[in-house]
């Protein structure tokens, strides 16, 4: 006899909704992603969108494991993970303040250090824990495994992510022409910077407990 392993179709629509729902919520990955593709281009925006998904994934699959649901139990787990992934937005936005001319001394390949950065800020993100101890499991079916459920929905929250971000991606590339100009380049990008900050101190203030 065979045993479902995933939820319904309607539930997966539904839940699908509420990744998008929470997706199209300004947050942290939204306006980094806006400040790397608006000033380095789609090539940066898309690397950073592959870490992100990265990112993400890997959450989910340690909330299925249960490791999350111990750092949602532990102040000082929480709270070392939320003050971590704060101070890595801030320097990222001080770091697009200064602008490349500045950062022109770091090796590497580009692509590799956008994805990278895109990785940790999401594995330093305490909300996408919460989300996935709180949100996701109001969508499982108790009769069923909650391993294989808790990845199928994981999937679906990471792709649904990865389409708004790259979306986010091509429309902010579209600027890169505009800012050739030096000085509309260096107002546009110190004010994604400056709203970069600004969602990093209310990042620190909305997962404070």
């Amino acid at each position: 006899m065979e045993f479902a392993t995933s939820p319904d179709a309607s539930t997966l629509a539904s839940f699908a909704l509420t990744s998008l729902i929470i997706e199209l919520t300004p947050g942290p990955n939204m306006t980094y992603l806006a400040l790397v593709s608006a000033g380095e281009g789609r090539r940066a925006g898309f690397a950073t969108v592959a870490g992100i998904a990265l990112g993400l994934a890997v959450v989910g699959v340690v909330a299925g494991l249960g490791v999350t649901e111990l750092i949602h139990t532990s102040n000082l787990l929480y709270e070392g993970l939320r003050w971590s992934g704060v101070l890595f937005l801030l320097y990222l936005a001080y770091e697009g303040w200064r602008g490349p001319g500045d950062a022109a001394a770091e090796s590497g390949d580009p692509g590799r250090r956008y994805f990278t950065r895109g990785l940790v800020t999401n594995l330093l993100n305490p909300k996408a824990a919460v989300f996935y101890v709180a949100v996701l499991p109001t969508f499982i079916v108790a009769e069923r495994p909650v391993l294989a459920q808790t990845l199928t929905l994981t999937a679906i929250y990471v792709a649904v992510a990865t389409v708004i971000h790259c979306l986010i991606v091509v429309l902010a590339s579209q600027l890169e022409p505009l800012l050739n100009n030096p000085k509309v380049e260096k107002v546009a990008r110190q004010a994604l910077s400056a709203l970069l900050a600004a969602v990093a101190i209310w990042f620190a203030f909305s997962t404070a407990r």
